[in-house]
């Protein structure tokens, strides 16, 4: 991990209550927050949000129809945070258009998950750094930072998932945000578990659309590997 980044404990980035992950897609919280959350469930609680239901990453396959497809994510999701130590009860599947996010009011949605937010009594929210890419990823940013702005006593947090694998400069550009890195060691087996549930991202399930979504096996190997990464985000 790079020597610039802090190193935070538990208690410091939940505030002593449950957290709650806001995921674009399922794969993102087990990517970017899998030891966070399997700390979360041992102690004070969490929660997983996930917006879309990834069902868009296969176009051309004729056995993966989207609304399969869309059936199996949820299923692995589901098993994702069941080796990370959570329950369905954990879980809020969104189920929004995967790659059209950026159609749906975003107030909306911030309101919705404000009303889960409260009912959980979480005061820490995670979403996806806005330096990710994916316009997905940057959409569920903007719905976290108005979800703030609907209750400002919350505080929230960014975890790096695309932009910490396709920029070069990572490091020395989010030295801005002043990152912490969390030790995933205690749960890293787990994590691995988690991230390998979503067995239809890693290319093992759907074989008929070779052009489709698959995560590259050193991009999984590094969230595996490394600790997780999360910097304080204002609004």
């Amino acid at each position: 991990m790079n020597a610039h980044f802090r190193a935070a404990c538990f208690d410091a980035l939940s505030s002593g209550t449950p957290i709650v992950i806001l995921a674009p897609h399922p794969d993102d919280e087990s990517l970017g927050c899998g030891g966070l959350l399997a700390e979360g469930f041992r102690q004070h609680g969490a929660h997983v949000i996930c917006v879309t239901d990834r069902s868009a990453s296969h176009p051309n396959s004729k056995e993966w129809p989207p609304e399969r497809l869309a059936l199996r994510r949820r299923q692995e999701f589901e098993t994702a945070i069941a080796q990370l130590g959570g329950k369905p009860a954990d879980t809020t599947w969104l189920g929004l258009k995967d790659s059209q996010l950026h159609a749906y009011d975003p107030c909306q949605i911030a309101t919705d998950i404000e009303s889960i937010v409260a009912r959980i009594g979480a005061r820490c929210v995670f979403a996806p750094a806005t330096e990710d890419h994916h316009a997905d990823h940057k959409t569920t940013a903007r719905i976290a930072r108005t979800l703030v702005l609907l209750d400002p006593d919350l505080t929230l947090y960014s975890y790096p998932v695309w932009c910490r694998w396709d920029d070069r400069d990572f490091a020395t550009n989010i030295q801005k945000h002043d990152p912490v890195h969390f030790d995933i060691a205690r749960h890293r087996a787990r994590k691995a578990a988690a991230i390998r549930a979503h067995e239809s991202q890693l290319g093992s399930c759907i074989t008929d659309d070779p052009d489709g979504f698959r995560l590259d096996p050193r991009f999984v190997a590094k969230f595996i590997d490394e600790d997780e990464i999360f910097w304080r985000t204002p609004i």
